[in-house]
This record gives structure tokens, C-alpha cells and sequence, in this order.
């Protein structure tokens, strides 16, 4: 594995992969953070299978403007929306080896805000 920030990141994201995993009544939520955006996505781990997803790159998201952390909050709503519509109110975060901190906290914090219990 090579020694640079991406790699570092994937190393600690297969350390915490180890021990979170998704099921249908409690999917895992993933993160991940591009320099210009941030998406998420809800995983059932058993079947393999996305149950649905939401991006800052969305046009509810993305017209509202604000700077990357308010982005990142609107996208933890709109998962939140979106986990109510399949009936899940719980989800394991999984934040896919950044540091719980900045946009992957406000996206939390909105997901919250929204309904959902990690």
C-alpha cells in the first residue's frame, strides 16, 4: 500500500470496515469526501446491495449554495429524508477513514437533525 494520504485513508477505512457492517433493518452509511464534494450512501452488507444514496452534486443540494460544511449538512438531511421513505431510523456510520471532523461531522450532524440514530 502506498504512503500517502489516500493511502493512509484506505488503510485505516479497511481497519474500521472490519468491524462495521450493514444489515437491511440497519444499514451501514457510508462517506466518502472529494475535494469538491461529499456523497453518502446507505449499504445492506448482507445482500451487497445500495438501498439509496444522496451527493452535494444533487440540484436540491447544490442550488442552495453555501460553503462545503452547510453543503455536507443539507446531504445528512436529505439521507435522513430519504431513510424514512424505507422505514430505517437507525444506520452505522462507517466514515470511510477521515477523521470525524469537519464536512463528515456536519453531514453526520445533519443526518441527525433529520431523524436518523447512530
Amino acid at each position: 500500500m502506498k504512503f500517502n494520504k489516500e493511502g493512509r485513508r484506505r488503510k485505516i477505512h479497511y481497519r474500521i470496515r472490519k468491524k462495521v457492517s450493514g444489515t437491511p433493518v440497519r444499514p451501514r452509511l457510508s462517506v466518502y469526501r472529494s475535494n469538491k464534494s461529499i456523497y453518502c450512501q446507505a449499504i445492506d452488507d448482507v445482500s451487497g446491495i445500495t438501498l439509496f444514496a444522496a451527493s452535494s452534486r444533487e440540484e436540491s443540494v447544490s442550488s442552495k449554495g453555501g460553503n462545503k460544511v452547510e453543503q455536507s449538512k443539507a446531504v445528512g438531511k436529505l439521507i435522513a429524508e430519504r431513510a424514512q421513505v424505507h422505514n430505517i431510523t437507525t444506520v452505522v456510520f462507517d466514515r470511510g477513514g477521515y477523521l470525524y471532523h469537519g464536512r463528515v461531522k456536519a453531514l453526520a450532524d445533519g443526518a441527525r437533525e433529520g431523524g436518523l440514530q447512530f
